[in-house]
């Protein structure tokens, strides 16, 4: 998708016309249903009109020009590309991200920070940022990669409002090779802007470069696909056994022949806390690519799939997506797609943000089937911890019968976790009510360390006494307090608070400047600083530690009068499980998470003392 192609002498009439906005705006509504704000069209009329000078300036009158271009099943959109062919006539396409900054202040990594969007805000430098989107492309558009004379690609940033200042955060060491290979050009550089674009395109003949980009395709390239597989495979420290290996060598099985099966297939694989779900998904993700198959991996927890991608590297992120990505996509886009916690899936992928006029009406677990040839469903029913969440086997199912997708269904009861031990998780799903099972009473393990703490205090200096040993360990709780928004200056507020302990809840997800030394909400799970953070039940599912903390709030409560489990919304701070018919049920499955995210122990701390006391009620004297 784009909003507007033409030639370079078009693009230059439709800017000294006035033109160019009113076209875009008009193609934004025809693509999304409704039109873009005010401050985006703004961008666009100057913006353009710079873009336009330097076009003149180069005298490209013989060239392509592309403009808000869709990055493929990606909401991100290029601001510009010119298409034309150099001195050799070999096809070239120069990526052009145009900004509107003024000026900009250092930050940690691969960020800046500026004015954006009516306050200061961290963003990726601009070399870094147009450089994903450099290989993205070569990585995943035919027209960069495929056949004898793949189309040439080379991009910039051009930011026509900056002046470079003494020792600029742009300028800083830290960018010295994305510099080099995306340079930045800026007001006082247009000359240097139009020579770089005429060594690339100096013959000009560009529509036909331009009608070359417009009808690839998108698929990722063996390079892409063998580069994800070797750092997965050099990352995995996992053997599959048993039945892993029969689901494992089913989806292969299946996937061969997606190639020349013309029904779909769902793999359906059930299995609790700790079975090796995603153990497996990620074997077959690696395999999967290896064997040449574009395989996708796809989950519905932006902290789970933020990891990912951020072990996987920028590079091959471009394989890892949310279960919302799909709204676009075409029927078989992707060979294999391999959905981890399908329990997650949501009715639809629009959220509340999302303007009426652009809310599809399209099931999102039918798009998850149009776009794929082969689906695998990895799910965990009593894993549901949020009211829209509607992700069942029933639901699967039914969902296969309406698609005429020919089904296959597995269960995992292998335990990884808890230290191989069934009869845990089996006890606290009997123990909350989840579930009847045969382990009515804990037994005391050496091979599983349970404790039951008297101080959040104790609890926390337990689990950071095992990180100094050389352990992985995270403090989770409840969501019993409220989650503010941090200080001006990027330090978290201390919201978790039970008498004198006092600690932040992890990073908002939407938390743009962070102090040093904080992770953002997707990595607090994997960096060694989220042991500073008390994690909630969003940033903690789908992950595992060698050793959990937990504080168990009063939102879920025993009552000994009634001999049953009682939530409590008044001492929710979630404001959307609380509002829910099924609250204690969402509390209960919560917890059932929290509980299981260990490998050799689980300590915790019990707010109310009533439900500590039938909890040991429960356990081995």
């Amino acid at each position: 998708m784009r909003l507007y192609s033409g030639t370079s002498q078009q693009f230059i009439e439709d800017n000294v016309q006035n033109q160019i906005v009113g076209k875009l705006n008009e193609a934004f509504f025809k693509y999304f249903r409704y039109y873009p704000h005010d401050a985006e069209k703004r961008s666009w009329r100057n913006s353009l009109k710079a873009m336009t000078l330097v076009v003149q300036s180069a005298n490209l009158v013989d060239h392509g020009v592309i403009l808000e271009y869709q990055l493929p099943l990606s909401s991100k959109r290029l601001d510009c590309m010119i298409c034309g062919r150099d001195e050799g006539r070999k096809d070239n396409a120069v990526i052009v991200e145009l900004k509107q900054w003024e000026k900009c202040e250092s930050a940690d990594g691969d960020m800046v920070v500026t004015w954006l969007g009516g306050g200061h805000k961290e963003v990726l430098h601009p070399s870094i940022q147009v450089g994903q989107y450099h290989q993205y492309l070569q990585d995943a558009h035919t027209a960069f990669y495929e056949g004898a004379s793949p189309i040439v690609l080379n991009s910039c940033s051009y930011l026509h409002n900056y002046g470079y200042e003494n020792q600029d955060p742009l300028l800083d060491d830290k960018f010295s090779d994305p510099l080099k290979s995306f340079p930045i050009f800026t007001e006082d550089d247009v000359d240097e802007l139009s020579e770089f674009l005429i060594t690339k395109m100096e013959m000009g003949e560009g529509v036909d470069v331009l009608r070359r980009v417009e009808e690839s395709k998108y698929r990722p390239s063996k390079q892409l696909m063998k580069h994800v597989a070797n750092i997965i495979r050099d990352n995995s420290e996992y053997i599959l056994l048993d039945e892993q290996l029969v689901v494992y060598d089913k989806v292969l099985t299946l996937a061969r022949k997606g190639f020349h099966d013309k029904q779909k297939q769902m793999i359906i694989v059930k299995g609790g806390p700790g079975t090796g779900k995603s153990v497996i998904a990620i074997n077959l993700m690696a395999d999967l690519l290896l064997k040449g198959y574009n395989a996708h991996y796809a989950t519905g927890s932006r902290a789970f799939t933020g990891t990912l991608r951020q072990v996987i590297g920028r590079r091959g992120a471009v394989q890892f997506k949310y279960f919302n990505s799909y709204t676009d996509a075409h029927e078989n886009d992707v060979d294999v797609l391999i959905a981890d916690e399908a329990h997650r899936i949501r009715q639809y992928s629009f959220s509340r943000f999302t303007p009426k006029s652009k809310r599809s009406e399209q099931l999102q677990i039918d798009e998850l089937i149009k776009a794929s040839k082969v689906v695998v469903f990895f799910i965990d029913d009593k894993q549901i911890v949020r009211p829209m969440e509607i992700g069942s086997v029933e639901f699967l199912n039914d969902s296969a019968k309406r698609n005429n997708c020919k089904v296959s269904e597995y269960e995992l009861s292998i335990q990884f976790r808890c230290s191989g031990s069934e009869a845990f998780v089996d006890w606290v799903n009997n123990t909350l009510g989840i579930e009847r099972t045969p382990t009515v009473i804990w037994e005391k393990s050496e091979d599983f360390d349970f404790r039951i703490l008297e101080t959040p205090d104790q609890l926390e200096s337990a689990i950071r006494e095992k990180v100094s040993e050389g352990y992985t360990g995270r403090v989770c709780a409840g969501f019993c307090w409220k989650w503010s928004d941090p200080f001006e200056d990027g330090t978290l507020r201390e919201d978790v608070i039970i008498d004198q302990y006092r600690r932040p809840w992890n990073a908002k997800p939407e938390a743009a400047r962070l102090a040093k030394g904080i992770p953002k909400s997707n990595y607090w799970a994997n960096d060694p600083n989220g042991i500073n953070q008390i994690g909630c039940i969003y940033t903690s599912q789908g992950f595992e530690f060698d050793y959990v903390g937990v504080i168990f709030g009063k939102d879920l409560v025993y009552d000994w009068d009634s001999q049953r489990w009682q939530g409590l919304q008044s001492e929710s701070h979630d404001t959307v499980v609380k509002r829910a018919d099924k609250f204690t049920d969402l509390v209960k499955n919560t917890y059932r998470v929290l509980l299981t995210r260990g490998l050799k122990g689980c300590y915790v701390f019990f707010m109310d003392k009533d439900t500590e006391r039938f909890i040991k009620s429960r356990i081995e004297s």
